[in-house]
Order: structure tokens, then sequence, then C-alpha cells
């Protein structure tokens, strides 16, 4: 007992060893498995992919034969057709012949005329018939032609698939006969042996999918946990004084944001308030003058497109006199343009008087009423600012106080000549 002791003893690290090196061969099978599963599963892709690549390859064989045999079909009866337009050629010369004989050897005869004529009725009625009984046996013959190319369509695919499953058949033999040879020769290991080995209880309930899952699982686990950062801490630290300082300058942003938009609005809010007394003065204005270059009766008005945003909105001038209706000022006499933006002028001007004013060639469009008109409104408001002319028209410059006129006393030399009628006056 004693010396069984002993060896016993002497036993245990051996058997230590053995079952350490079982574990670690163990290791090995799970890996050299894992890679046989994964080579598999490339072998498996590839030969479905060359299989599909093959059934396809065969399909386009099958069509170029069966276009190949209908060529030759399509051929063979076009030969025939040949045939029979050279056939029917050569008899319808012959007839032809045969017509022109008759014709030259006929009687004219009424009779003989009547007989050809049933002769040619019995022929067309033979005609008929012929052809009956040729579409007939042709529409046979294509329903049969029919018949005979889903029969082959039908045995081609037969064949496909009993290649394809004898091709899938020869591939599993081939792998299983790699993966025994393969234990056998590194893990020495026999393949029918491995199914009587019992499942350990811890998994036996397991599934090799399951098993796969979980395995995927905790590896994609620790991918995503990474290598440590011992810099974290520091990393860390920065980063959140980083965006404290960030944070304030957001709060100093937005309260510069909102100090901006309420000096915005208040500006906006008085823009619009100066705006619209300015409009109310400039339409009053307008009203009146409008009235006194043309009549009492005649109506205008300035209106805002926008009355909710004024500042931005566009305005409409409605003039209308007496006996018009117009829709727009483009609707207008030139005459009648020009007094409307005359009195336009002449409202913007009452609202802040300028020291003087400059007008080029207004009145050109002008007739002579409404030129006395726009003289009297000119001299109107002559006391209040000065206003300088350009004109051609005889009425205006005799309204004037002060006339300048450029005259050339010799060749190319010109001069100002200047002529006060209120002197003369």
């Amino acid at each position: 007992m004693t010396s069984i002791h002993d060896e016993l003893l002497a036993a245990d690290p051996q058997l230590l060893e053995l079952k350490t090196h079982r574990q670690i061969k163990q290791e090995q099978l799970f890996t050299e498995q894992k890679r046989y599963n994964e080579l598999s599963e490339i072998i498996n892709s590839g030969s479905a992919a060359y299989n599909q690549e093959n059934i396809r390859f065969h399909q386009q064989q099958n069509k170029v034969s069966g276009i190949e045999k209908d060529l030759e079909y399509r051929e063979s009866q076009q030969h025939g057709l040949e045939t029979r337009i050279s056939t029917n050629e050569a008899d319808m010369a012959t007839t032809q012949v045969s017509i022109r004989e008759t014709l030259d050897h006929s009687d004219h005869s009424d009779a003989d005329l009547i007989a050809m004529y049933a002769q040619k009725e019995e022929f067309e009625s033979a005609v008929d018939e012929a052809e009956q009984t040729y579409y007939a046996s042709r529409g046979a013959i294509t329903e049969f032609e029919n018949n005979i190319t889903v029969l082959r369509r039908n045995k081609e695919q037969s064949y496909l698939i009993s290649n394809e499953i004898k091709d899938q058949k020869t591939a599993i033999k081939l792998e299983l006969n790699a993966l025994k040879e393969r234990l056998s020769v590194e893990f020495s290991i026999d393949i029918s042996s491995l199914l009587d080995e019992e499942i350990p209880e811890g998994q036996q309930e397991e599934s090799e999918d399951g098993l796969r899952a979980k395995t995927e699982r905790i590896k994609h686990q620790m991918d995503e946990f990474g290598a440590i950062n011992p810099m974290a801490m520091e990393a860390y630290q920065e980063m959140n004084g980083r965006y404290t300082f960030i944070q304030e300058q957001k709060k100093d942003l937005s309260e510069a944001r909102s100090s901006l938009l309420q000096t915005i609005k208040e500006i906006d809010d008085t823009a619009k308030g100066k705006f619209i007394e300015a409009f109310v003065k400039v339409r009053e204005h307008f009203i009146g003058v409008f009235r006194s270059l043309f009549n009492e009766e005649d109506s205008c008005d300035l209106v805002l497109v926008d009355p909710t945003n004024p500042l931005e909105s566009d305005i409409d001038i409605l003039a209308r006199p007496k006996g018009k209706r117009p829709l727009s000022i483009n609707q207008l006499s030139g005459g009648e343009k020009t007094l409307t933006a005359t009195a336009l002028l002449f409202s913007l001007y009452l609202l802040k008087p300028a020291p003087f004013c400059i007008f080029d060639e207004v009145d050109a469009p002008l007739d002579d009423t409404n030129i006395d008109k726009f003289n009297n409104i000119i001299r109107e408001f002559s006391g209040q600012s000065q206003f300088i002319i350009v004109s051609h028209n005889k009425r205006t410059i005799a309204s004037t106080d002060i006339i300048y006129g450029v005259t050339m006393a010799e060749q190319g030399v010109s001069r100002v000549v200047a002529v006060d009628i209120r002197e003369v006056a």
C-alpha cells in the first residue's frame, strides 16, 4: 500500500500534466474547428456561386442551342419557300405562255369565255381548299414543335438539377474526407469516435449556433472596451473645462443675441413709426398737390401693399383723373403721368423742403393747359425754395424770373447770357 501510495503521488504530476496537455489539445481542436468552419463557409459560398454561374451557363447554352435549332429550321423553311417560289414562278411563266397562246388561237366566242370563267372559279376554289389545308397543317406542325420545345426544356432542367445534386454530394464527400484526414493527421482523432463522446453537462443544452453567437458577442464586447487609457482622467478634466468654457461662451452669446434682437426690435418699431408718420404726411400732400394740378373732383391715393410690414412693402400709386378709371398708372397719358410724378415729387418736397430743386425737361410731354398748371405750382412753391428748370417751352421760359441761355457770338466760342425778366417787367 505504501509503494502504491508513493506511485500514486508520483503519478499525480504526470496526470496533471496530461490533463493540461489534453486541455491545450481541446483548445487547439476548437480553434482548428473554428478555422475549418470558416473555410467551410468560404468554400460553400464559392461553391454556391460556382453552381449558380454553372446553371446560368447551361441555361445560356440551352438558349443558344434552341436558337441554333430554330435558325436551322428557319433556314430550311426559307429554302423550301424559295424552292416553292421558283416553282410557282416557272408555273406562272408557263401559265402566262399558255394564256397568251390561248388568246392568240381563241375565236373570242362567248361560250369559250364562259367556260374559261367557270374553269377559273374551279381553280380558285381548288386554291382556297389547298390554302386552308396548308394553314391547318401548318398550325398542327407549329403546335407539335411547341410541345417538343417544352419537353426539351423540361428535360434539360431535370439534367441541370441532377448534375447540381451530384456536385453537392461530391463536394460533401470531399469535405468529410478532408476533415477526417486532417483530424487523423493533426490530432490523431477518429471522426467516428467524436460522435460517441459525451458532451459536458453545462453544454448539453447549448447548440453550436448558440455557442458561436455567444462567442461572437463576448468578442464584440471586448473589442468595444478597447485598450485601457491611463490618461482618461486628465482628458476628462480637460474636456470638462473646455465644456464649461463653451457653455459660458454660449450663455454670453445668447444674452448678446437677446440684447441685439431687442435693439433691432426697438429700431424697427422706431423706423416703422417714423415711416408711417412720414407716409401719412406724404399721402396728404400728394392728394392736395394732385388736385391742384388736376381738378378738385379728381381722386388719388398712396396705398401700402402689405400694411403689416410697411418697411418692406411696395407702394401703389393710384391716380384717377375725372372721367377715367385706369387700373394702373401705366394706362394714363404721358402728360397725366408727368403731372402725377410731379405731384409725388412735391409731396416729398413738402415733407422736408430743400433749398433748391432742379427739373430737366419735365414739361416736355405737357400740353399748354398742363404747362400752365405746372408753372403755377412752381410759382407757388418758389417762395420757399429756388427752382432751376431746363426747358425749351416758351410758356415755361416766359414764367421764370431769370433766363440763362447759351449763345455762340463767334465761330467755336460759346458763352452764357443771363436775362432778368423782373427788370424788364
